[in-house]
């Protein structure tokens, strides 16, 4: 497996991302996120699920289905082995699969924390269909970076959500799916916000402090 590697390699945490359902792990989004979180001194590491790699060859082939890539993301962890603590998390869907497999891993020491970029509690324009069910009782300390405009989960929505104690968000003002604000209406850039999800992502990761064992 291939990871992409940004901040420095001797650092305490590493952070383990993956990508959403339709770009890949060095799209803009991915490379603002893990530029500003490595500057925070993290180690970031992405990589891609089978489906996207291979559109890397020319196959175009669709997402499947979150589920479905639970052992995909259980492999890249088993592959990772850094000498520290490690984050998982990622990016859309993949922070979805990610918050899939916490719990286990989290269980067995593995990982210290769950760390989501636009959780995508639903699909756009159908909030009835949640995908919260197992974030209800999430045992893994968590941080959502979410949004306030996000179409797959707004501020409002979310705050009817039933979600664990253990799950934190962090909101940012006018943030679309990409945690970007539209130009002149906030008075935040996209600069602003990924800094302020790194730095938030910094003090989080300081305040749960819990070291993971290698598998």
């Amino acid at each position: 497996m291939g990871f992409l590697f940004d901040g420095p390699p001797g650092a305490q945490t590493t952070i383990l991302l993956a990508h959403g359902a339709g770009a890949p792990m060095d799209s803009a989004s991915m490379n603002a996120a893990a530029a500003a979180v490595a500057a925070e001194g993290f180690r970031v590491a992405r990589f891609e699920f089978s489906y996207m790699a291979a559109r890397r060859s020319g196959q175009r082939k669709p997402p499947p289905r979150a589920e479905t890539l639970v052992h995909e993301y259980v492999g890249a962890v088993a592959a990772l082995r850094p000498a520290g603590r490690l984050i998982i998390g990622g990016k859309s869907m993949g922070g979805r699969v990610a918050s899939l497999a916490a719990d286990a891993l989290y269980a067995r020491g593995a990982i210290g924390g769950l760390l989501c970029l636009g959780y995508p509690f639903h699909p756009p324009a159908k909030p009835g269909q949640l995908r919260t069910a197992h974030l209800v009782d999430l045992a893994t300390p968590a941080l959502i970076c979410q949004g306030t405009r996000d179409p797959f989960g707004t501020r409002e929505e979310v705050s009817r959500y039933a979600l664990s104690d253990r799950i934190e968000i962090l909101w940012l003002e006018d943030g679309d799916h990409d945690l970007k604000p539209r130009k002149n209406e906030s008075g935040y850039s996209a600069a602003d916000h990924f800094t302020t999800m790194a730095r938030t992502a910094r003090a989080w990761a300081d305040r749960i402090g819990q070291v993971s064992r290698p598998l």
